[in-house]
């Protein structure tokens, strides 16, 4: 970030082709978590109270690490499960008070605060030196209903603004929900692994895209990573030569 340039600033430069007046109805005059008056979605002390703390994550789940960790190992869930993705980003913790913005965008339809959580994504990817950056994004694909039912993919409301923030090419279609499954929040802990296994596949039309190429998921959450690794297992099944998930929320293990 150049030095005077505020968040906000940043946010108005990934909207330099959309009309003025749109640009304006997206940006709130005041902070989405307290409330005060500002000229972005979280005011600078909200954001440096929650989003810009940084502590160590699992290189590959993005789980919290202990204390003097680096952030350049797996913890002991990675190494003893294993994973089909190859590394994770995430911008902030799943917890109070972020939570309620994601729920903000997924349930209630604020779709300002998508390029906010791309931009918190892509601050976060910069910080992060030894990360490799994906050769494309795909965001993580809804069922037809669910998409049908929500009106968006919350997932490809954020990529949109990180694909032009990174300078990493989307690619939306690339994969496909084939089946409709509960969603997981829904669904007990044990059982989520199962609930969406083959859910998803890689369009017919997109195979060459995805054969030998690092892919970028994009998501809002990641929870139990279950959803995130199925998808990496479809797509190095097709040929991905590596598969980094970048979400802007973690839910810390409990």
């Amino acid at each position: 970030m150049l030095r005077g340039e505020s968040v906000a600033d940043r946010l108005r430069l990934t909207m330099q082709g959309w009309p003025l007046a749109v640009a304006r109805a997206l940006l709130p005059s005041s902070c989405a978590l307290c409330g005060a008056g500002c000229g972005g979605v979280v005011c600078v002390p909200c954001h440096g109270e929650h989003v810009a703390p940084r502590r160590p994550r699992c290189r590959r789940c993005a789980n919290p690490l202990g204390a003097g960790a680096d952030g350049r190992i797996d913890c002991a869930a990675c190494l003893s499960e294993g994973r089909a993705f190859d590394a994770s980003v995430a911008a902030a913790d799943y917890t109070a008070p972020l939570d309620q913005l994601v729920l903000q965008l997924k349930f209630g339809g604020r779709l300002a605060l998508a390029p906010w959580f791309a931009l918190m994504i892509a601050d976060t990817v910069r910080e992060q030196r030894q990360l490799l950056l994906p050769n494309v994004l795909c965001p993580v694909p809804l069922g037809r209903q669910r998409l049908v039912e929500r009106g968006f993919n919350q997932a490809l409301e954020i990529a949109r603004p990180l694909s032009s923030l990174l300078g990493i090419p989307l690619r939306p279609r690339l994969a496909i929900r084939a089946l409709e499954t509960p969603a997981q929040s829904g669904v007990a802990p044990d059982q989520r692994r199962r609930n969406i296994r083959n859910a998803f596949i890689v369009a017919p039309d997109a195979l060459a895209m995805v054969r030998g190429q690092h892919i970028g998921i994009v998501d809002d959450v990641m929870t139990s990573g279950h959803t995130l690794d199925e998808l990496a297992v479809t797509l190095k099944r097709f040929g991905a030569a590596r598969v980094s998930n970048l979400v802007f929320a973690r839910t810390p293990p409990h």
